[in-house]
């Protein structure tokens, strides 16, 4: 191929992602207008939900959750009444609680002014779709969204169906939910972690990888079975590990499949060649088995005493058309910069796993120090529901009429390794109960003190009457979204929320929020990721400044993924701490609900089948969701206002209640989207604000998530193309 046809190539590439960008915008449409029309047809006094189903192309269980009045009511079966072993829901009558004390608010910043939109000539004011971007911007990149019909406003009273969360009980009983397990605690590991050899391969050109060598193989139809044939042909016998970097194999049949999950599941069920069968258990970690997911699957399979598994770099890093040269060079790296802090690091298949490893051993051990014992772990209820009521990332699309239509421009702010910021201190030892009788019979300052304390609370929470901003607090809903944000003056409503949230509702800069504390949970305050976290944190400072001196291009790449699996090994080992429940599934014949095992509940009714389901915690040493759910709630409040140092030393605040009201678009787990560009300083510290899109003309407000991210792409592309000019001119 010639220089011209690579320059061909290119611009066809970038015509096809404009007609799938496109595409993806028609089938969202078509994808809201279904529902909506699901949600219509269920207002029929007479609709059923297993008839719904059918008729839309979805599961039973996607029917009920948009339309939650045709879930069927749980059948009462012998020695099981409630048919469910989970806390008890949110009762529907009015509350009163202990009022929170009256705290300092914190410091606002000046808002920027939003800018009037820039009127064009060539276009009718009228126009509400994509106005001309400037001529720099290359064709590709200006893409006009097509006009969608507007999404519900997902924090409004009315949209919404609100979800029950559980409550905890009342006296003894729920008394008996504050201890933890007497045999569970989190320890250092007295064994040393075996790695197992890998190889990469690329399944889109069949390069193989391992050690030096470089082959390239055949890999046919690349099923599973057909990629473990060719990899052992070549590589050694003892290798343990494939990873894929590119091609994603098990895609390969999804367009026979209604579901992308389905195809996934085909392609690791498939019948394996030379006597290999999916692995049973095996090792500390008893991973065994595969683990279904529909971009990221593991397949893991043994032969006698071999044993291998299957799974995406994807896990670990981003690396789209990078070569697997490159990408094995990021894991050296990698492994080389974090055997400079941990001399016993082993790289694991996920950075989920390997984290967890690398916190394990960073646990006292010195005899007569705090913990050298251990981490407890809570009871089974306590762990419950912090599941269930505790949110991990806000995600959020604000529609007209809540901001203007066109936008007058648009920023992303992106939070540098956010969570690695909220590390400092975390929840340890057994919880205290705080009802709203005790809560009351405090003093005002050990009322704010406590309010400082890990903690997470269940309050009625009343909105100021003149408020205009984004809400603050999570809300519990039914359907995908899980948890909205609600903002309207004057609502009321009853929720669970992290004490950073609570603490931040009546301290933000605008004006206090009222809380009554109704119930809550209250940790002594330690440091079980401090030292973890920290380490981390050095890795991938030290990997990121390597990158910047790198000489060449494929060293700055290798370094720059090495960085990106440090934070990926933050971020998901934050994650596995959580330890979400397991939920096992099953159905009998109706008249038979006897059978049904105690502590499920009835899912849905089918015909003459009753399925049910069935909620358990498995017994986990490292079960800590009181320390992930801690992270995501001050995540989520610094994503609302936090502090920065500036150029001078001094601290300013920053976040998007230091915005002007009605500017901003989206909220993004640790970004914001905003038609205003702050002058918020930027020193690569983690939790600072990375601008990382900019569209600086006007455009059509997106009222549908395909629209929202033709917008995302387009604002990168411009940045990148002008950070590349600029990088030109010096």
């Amino acid at each position: 191929m010639d220089a011209k046809q690579y320059k061909d190539g290119l611009a066809e590439l970038r015509e096809l992602r404009g007609e799938i960008k496109k595409a993806e915008t028609a089938l969202g449409r078509l994808v809201a207008r279904r529902d909506r029309k699901i949600t219509e047809v269920a207002g029929y006094s007479k609709a059923k939900a297993d008839q719904l189903a059918p008729a839309a192309g979805r599961s039973v269980k996607d029917i009920v959750e948009l339309a939650p009045h045709l879930r069927p009511a749980p059948l009462e079966t012998p020695g099981n009444t409630a048919a469910d072993s989970r806390p008890s829901p949110q009762p529907a009558a009015e509350e009163s609680g202990a009022a929170a004390p009256h705290m300092q608010p914190v410091a606002a910043h000046q808002p920027p002014e939003a800018p009037a939109p820039e009127k064009d000539e060539a276009v009718d004011e009228r126009d509400t779709r994509v106005e001309q971007p400037p001529a720099d911007i290359t064709e590709e990149a200006a893409v006009t969204p097509v006009a969608s019909a507007p999404e519900p406003d997902a924090g409004t009273a009315t949209d919404v169906v609100p979800r029950e969360l559980p409550v905890i009980p009342e006296g003894a009983e729920g008394d008996r939910w504050f201890s933890v397990d007497p045999d569970l605690r989190s320890k250092r590991p007295d064994f040393t972690q075996q790695s197992r050899r890998t190889v990469f391969l690329d399944a889109s050109t069949g390069d193989l990888l391992f050690g030096d060598q470089r082959i390239r193989l055949d890999l046919g139809s690349a099923s599973a079975g057909e990629i473990v044939t060719a990899v052992f042909a070549n590589a050694p016998d003892t290798t343990e590990r494939i990873f894929i970097t590119a091609g994603a194999p098990w895609h390969r049949d999804a367009d026979r499949y209604p579901y992308l999950r389905d195809a996934v599941g085909a392609w690791l069920e498939a019948p394996m060649p030379d006597g290999w069968k999916v692995e049973s258990r095996r090792g500390k970690d008893a991973l065994a088995g595969h683990f279904l997911h529909e971009r990221n699957p593991v397949g893991r399979w043994e032969r006698g005493k071999q044993h291998v598994e299957i799974r995406s770099v994807a896990e670990w890093f981003a690396c789209d058309g990078t070569d697997v040269a490159t990408i094995r060079h990021a894991f050296v790296l990698l492994g080389q910069a974090l055997k400079r802090i941990w001399p016993d690091v082993v790289l694991l298949g996920s950075p989920s796993q390997t984290g967890r490893d690398l916190w394990q051993r960073t646990l006292p051990t010195r005899e007569g120090s705090r913990w050298s014992d251990g981490y407890p772990v809570m009871s089974d209820e306590i762990r419950q529901l912090l599941h269930a009521t505790s949110g991990q990332g806000r995600t959020e699309l604000i529609t007209p009429p809540r901001v203007p239509d066109p936008l007058p421009a648009l920023y992303e702010l992106d939070r540098t390794l956010a969570y690695g910021k909220h590390t400092w201190t975390s929840g340890v030892g057994e919880p205290e109960r705080v009802t709203a009788q005790k809560f009351a019979s405090w003093s005002e300052k050990q009322q704010t003190d406590t309010l400082f304390k890990p903690s997470h609370w269940r309050v009625k929470v009343t909105i100021p009457d003149d408020w205009n901003h984004v809400g603050i607090l999570p809300f519990a809903v039914e359907g995908e979204r899980a948890w909205v944000y609600p903002h309207e003056g004057g609502r009321t409503f009853t929720t669970w929320a992290g004490g950073a949230e609570i603490n931040l509702a009546l301290r933000n800069p605008l004006q206090p929020w009222r809380i009554e504390i109704l119930d809550g949970l209250l940790w002594e305050s330690g440091t079980p990721l401090r030292e973890w976290s920290e380490k981390l944190k050095n890795a991938w400072a030290e990997l990121g400044a390597a990158a910047q001196v790198a000489g060449d291009d494929d060293l700055r790449t290798a370094y720059r993924l090495a960085s990106r699996a440090v934070r990926s090994i933050l971020l998901y080992g934050i994650g596995g701490f959580a330890q979400r429940p397991t939920i096992t599934t099953g159905a009998v014949q109706l008249g038979q609900e006897s059978q049904i095992p105690s502590g499920a509940r009835i899912k849905t009714i089918e015909g003459q089948t009753v399925f049910w389901e069935r909620t358990q915690m498995r017994r986990n040493p490292n079960a800590h969701p009181e320390w992930a759910s801690g992270v995501w709630s001050a995540a989520r409040a610094a994503l609302l206002s936090t502090s920065v140092k500036t150029a001078e030393g001094k601290k300013t605040r920053i976040g998007a209640l230091h915005l002007p009201g009605g500017s901003i678009v989206a909220i993004r787990t640790d970004a914001l989207y905003t038609t205003v560009r702050p002058d918020w300083p930027y020193n690569g510290d983690p939790g600072d604000y990375l601008l990382k899109g900019v569209l600086p003309y006007p455009s059509t407000a997106p009222v549908v998530e395909n629209d929202f991210y033709t917008l995302q792409s387009l604002g990168r592309v411009y940045l990148e193309e002008q950070q590349d000019t600029a990088s030109a001119n010096i």
